[in-house]
């Protein structure tokens, strides 16, 4: 039973939106604590999480930034904790991993290819910004490539080995999935995957149905639909109509804050939890259950929460 249910994922800061953008965005450990535990209480199974320099909200990608959250999330809350590879584009793979490979989750993300990680068309939307990194930061993806070689991909992945942390496939275009499917062959990686397209940022693939329906399609002639569990996310505001999508093609579902900062036209979300329960009203209008950690847990094959390394 627990196979038919949808798994939300919330991603609930990220390292694309600067505190400019909101005044809601969560920045210090205490508001990225409390983010994701409203998160798992309002029915997302697993929480994404980046962590932030808590005076400037810059992405901050040392263990000790996440260990600054991670035991309080864990005390109050079941939820699957997954930790970012990604870290900021700007990064290279050697600092991005070190939060998983040292902290042990249950799942880390990992992209599966380079991209052109275009944030710079955001600069139009604001005139002052409150930290002076935040404007040479979005100016700077201008020329700016988001490098996931495939060495890139297997240090992380033979970095993690021992650990029995799985991964969340960030696929940004179909290439990608060509990619995932390479390391499928090789053995590298082994089903259940975790695949999460991603739509929207500018130099991956759009937000199109068709786009959609085209990434669905490819993984499940790549990948063969037993072998792996598919979820999406929208950027900005095909957030939501993308899950809707998503869900409605028997796939799994990712929002928050690192994703889109709005609830709705105009109207900025003031907590992740907001947007966990939009999608939980999709899921549930269509007639279908959310997944609880613990089933999420049996879907994906993890490890336990009693396993992690914080």
């Amino acid at each position: 039973m627990a196979k038919n249910k949808v798994i939300i994922t919330c991603a609930v800061t990220g390292a694309i939106h600067t505190p400019t953008m909101s005044p809601h965005l969560p920045i210090t450990a205490d508001q990225i604590a409390e983010a994701a535990i409203g998160a798992a209480e309002a029915g997302a199974a697993i929480v994404h999480l980046h962590a932030r320099n808590e005076q400037t909200g810059r992405p901050d990608q040392t263990s000790a930034a996440f260990a600054r959250f991670l035991p309080r999330i864990k005390q109050a809350s079941n939820v699957v904790i997954n930790l970012t590879s990604g870290g900021s584009p700007t990064m290279m793979v050697e600092e991005r991993v070190k939060p998983a490979a040292e902290l042990k989750p249950e799942v880390a993300s990992l992209n599966m290819g380079s991209i052109n990680f275009a944030l710079f068309p955001m600069l139009n939307r604001y005139k002052n910004f409150k930290h002076d990194w935040e404007q040479p930061y979005l100016e700077g993806t201008r020329d700016l490539i988001f490098r996931n070689t495939f060495k890139d991909i297997e240090f992380v992945l033979k970095t993690c080995m021992d650990n029995g942390t799985r991964f969340e496939f960030e696929c940004y275009d179909i290439g990608h999935l060509y990619n995932l499917a390479h390391f499928l062959e090789r053995g590298l990686v082994k089903p259940p995957l975790f695949v999460q397209s991603v739509f929207g940022i500018l130099g991956g693939i759009g937000t199109h149905p068709e786009d959609v329906m085209m990434m669905r399609r490819t993984a499940d002639r790549l990948l063969g639909r037993e072998n792996y569990q598919w979820s999406v996310l929208g950027a900005g505001r095909a957030q939501m109509p993308i899950a809707a999508m998503s869900a409605a093609m028997g796939g799994n579902v990712r929002v928050g804050l690192e994703d889109s900062l709005w609830i709705g036209p105009g109207k900025l979300a003031e907590t992740n939890a907001q947007q966990v329960t939009n999608v939980r009203k999709i899921i549930e209008g269509l007639g279908l259950e959310i997944a609880s950690p613990d089933e999420a847990r049996e879907i994906l094959a993890l490890k336990g929460g009693d396993q992690v390394g914080f």
